[in-house]
């Protein structure tokens, strides 16, 4: 299913940019595209909380070193831009300062639980990994794009006004209906698998919005090269990272075979799978909007990965 989304995505935009006669329906298909990525990622992320409780929201030792390294290496490139003249390595190394610090994916749950990690300790980091970057992008905008009419207090306002309808009020809803009425509850915990097929829905409208990102930007090669390669590079790392964190620092008293895959899987989803929608909306409203390029790059190899992680999973072949 994974890779019929991003065929059918890519697919879908490109017939639009080469079809003239399409062409008056562009903005209302856009409209359309961005408005029911929101909606559908509320969807998915609505049946997920429906599944955890608020109290499974708790923290792992893992988070703190997922975080680390997040906030690290932001922090580094955030000081190789400031140095750098303006030019193609810096919009480079801006790609890869968005690709490292953008929050999980709020679809990286489903693919957790699919795979044999955590779902709550994925929302977990979720959640923390959100809250954070609502905080540390608005205080680097500043330093690498000045502006008189951008302040702290309005970046931070702009993006809890983007993340509220997307990432908070599922989870006030599904608290709500889990405490309140228990029938109701019990009916959508029926249909929560369900959420999987609502992702790939969203992965297709993802990936006409990606598609349509790299098209109209038209970098050259070379910026293009260079984009791709820290895209493909920022992917792989952060999977591995995650991965080896996961492994190696466990939940205390939690530290058996099961158990360390189980937070090696969790962790290497929580690190390295993003929200390319907001990587991309990130790249237009803050940073040099070519870096938005990076996000639609990055769903294609996040989602090649996970199609090939939960084709060795069915097939038995995942260590």
């Amino acid at each position: 299913m994974l890779p019929a989304a991003l065929i059918t995505g890519v697919s879908l935009y490109l017939i639009y940019h080469f079809s003239p006669a399409l062409r008056p329906v562009g903005p209302f298909c856009h409209a359309v595209a961005s408005r029911g990525q929101t909606f559908l990622i509320s969807v998915m992320l609505f049946l997920q909380y429906i599944r955890i409780s608020p109290k499974d929201l708790r923290f792992h030792r893992w988070h703190a070193w997922a975080l680390l390294f997040q906030v690290g290496t932001f922090a580094l490139l955030t000081l190789a831009e400031v140095m750098l003249p303006p030019g193609n390595l810096r919009i480079i190394v801006e790609s890869a300062l968005l690709c490292l610090i953008c929050p999980t994916a709020s679809a990286a749950g489903i693919i957790t639980e699919r795979l044999g990690g955590s779902l709550p300790a994925t929302m977990g980091y979720v959640v923390l990994i959100y809250a954070v970057t609502t905080l540390l992008i608005p205080g680097v905008v500043p330093i690498l794009h000045p502006a008189e009419d951008f302040s702290f207090w309005a970046g931070v306002w702009r993006l809890l006004a983007k993340l509220f309808p997307m990432l908070i009020l599922p989870g006030i809803l599904a608290w709500i209906i889990r405490f309140c009425w228990p029938a109701l509850h019990r009916a959508l915990y029926s249909i929560s698998h369900l959420s999987f097929y609502v992702w790939g829905v969203s992965l297709t409208l993802a990936m006409v919005l990606a598609t349509r990102a790299l098209v109209l930007s038209e970098p050259s090669a070379v910026l293009l090269g260079g984009i791709v390669a820290v895209s493909a590079g920022s992917c792989a790392l952060q999977y591995a990272v995650g991965h080896w964190i996961g492994s190696r620092f466990p939940d205390p008293g939690r530290d058996t075979p099961q158990d360390k895959r189980s937070a090696r899987i969790t962790s290497g989803q929580a690190l390295g799978q993003k929200n390319t929608g907001l990587l991309i909306w990130l790249g237009y409203s803050f940073m040099t909007p070519i870096t938005s390029i990076a996000g639609g790059l990055y769903a294609i190899f996040q989602n090649i990965w996970n199609s090939w992680e939960i084709y060795r999973k069915e097939n038995g072949r995942q260590q």
